[in-house]
């Protein structure tokens, strides 16, 4: 694992780039001056924008050496500059945790749909300009990307909008699923998971949550207008990561946020505790959440796109609600909330995620892959492959 993250762990496989303080400095400045060329726009949106123009030469580490496949995964934050990507000479995957590696800097498109004929004129940079930095971001990934790169999108929507995009229409693209630990995501008993989390309710409690409510794909907003049709007499809510709290407190019902949740232990009790999960993402690259919430057997309700959709099965395991309507979000809830096989339900959300979705599944389609790809180079496994990414992504 070669990464930008200070953290290891203490395992001597992950290589980081941050050995010491000047390191630090520098890969510090990379990213700051990655995210601040975006910002020269006035007319720029909020939305995270990266260039991928600074970096670290991955081809000059021992990690790179000794591999056989180099498989990318978040690369983002100054942490790989994409000329040094040209001239690779192992075999390449490329696996997408969201959209910016087909896009001129977005991480999420939002609709627009520049992408598929060069980017230009960008929305989210307030451009008006066909030669602007997006279109120099796009060009750049068009000339140092190897053609014979694997593409893989961890949900079907992804690797759709990879094979529509101009970049990667003509790649070798398909669709391997982000994962989760089901041995590490398993069901509390709710009645002991609401007492170690000092939930006092006789309430249906809806969970929600993400690392920033605030970014405009989570949908946090249409979450909003759809409590303002449930009853605040019925539901108690439940919320982690980023909130403004006080917008909460005007919808007038009992709620309870626990803010960032930085172990699994903590994510169980919460995702146990809850009667219903709601991810009301606009567009989402998988929905690790959701899964998470699946694994420990509480349903989700989320909208019929992007990747959640091919996670939850409608009315088996979850409710999935018509694009982007806050009524069905709350239809769904309700569903959920008054159905008589809820038990059977939770059971099959359960059973989805270790089924399809665990560790030990995704990680034997990758080792297929593997052995694909090194079918083609002809040549012979000394070394584990060196995944790259940012750790925090992964």
């Amino acid at each position: 694992m070669y990464t930008n993250s200070r953290a290891t762990h203490g395992d001597e496989s992950v290589v980081t780039t941050n050995l010491n303080k000047p390191q630090l400095l520098v890969n510090l400045a990379r990213s700051q001056i990655d995210q601040s060329l975006a910002s020269l726009y006035q007319g720029r949106s909020s939305g995270m924008f990266s260039t991928g123009l600074l970096g670290t030469d991955l081809k000059k580490s021992d990690a790179y050496r000794n591999a056989d496949i180099i498989h990318l995964h978040w690369i983002n934050a100054g942490f790989i500059n994409m000329k040094h990507l040209e001239g690779i000479d192992k075999p390449l995957i490329w696996t997408m945790r969201d959209m910016w590696p087909m896009t001129g800097g977005c991480h999420y498109s939002m609709g627009c749909g520049k992408f598929e004929s060069g980017c230009g004129s960008c929305d989210q940079l307030g451009s008006r300009s066909d030669r602007d930095l997006s279109r120099f971001v796009l060009n750049r990934k068009q000339r140092y990307l190897p053609r014979s790169m694997k593409v893989v999108g961890i949900s079907s929507w992804l690797t759709e909008q990879a094979r529509q995009s101009k970049l990667f229409r003509d790649f070798d693209v398909r669709t391997i699923h982000n994962n989760v630990d089901s041995s590490e995501f398993f069901p509390v008993d709710k009645a002991l998971a609401r007492q170690m989390l000092g939930i006092d309710t006789r309430k249906t409690i809806v969970l929600a949550g993400s690392t920033n409510a605030g970014d405009p794909y989570k949908g946090f907003g249409t979450y909003l207008e759809s409590l303002k049709l449930l009853d605040p007499s019925q539901y108690h809510l439940c919320f982690f990561g980023k909130l403004e709290q006080s917008i909460i407190e005007r919808l007038g019902f009992e709620y309870t946020s626990f803010g960032y949740l930085h172990d699994s232990i903590a994510l169980r009790l919460l995702y146990s505790a809850a009667d219903v999960f709601v991810a009301p993402s606009l567009m989402e690259a998988f929905g690790k959440t959701l899964a998470e919430s699946m694994g420990c057997g509480t349903p989700v309700v989320c909208f019929d796109a992007t990747g959640p959709k091919d996670i939850v099965t409608h009315q088996h395991d979850g409710f999935k609600a018509q694009p982007f309507e806050a009524r069905s979000l709350a239809e769904g809830v309700e569903w959920i909330a008054q159905t008589p096989n809820y038990d059977e339900l939770s059971r099959n959300a359960r059973q989805t995620i270790v089924n399809k979705f665990d560790s030990r599944v995704i990680a034997r389609q990758y080792q297929a892959l593997y052995e694909e790809v090194l079918a083609e180079a002809s040549i012979k496994p000394n070394s584990a492959a060196q995944p790259c990414g940012s750790h925090s992504q992964q």
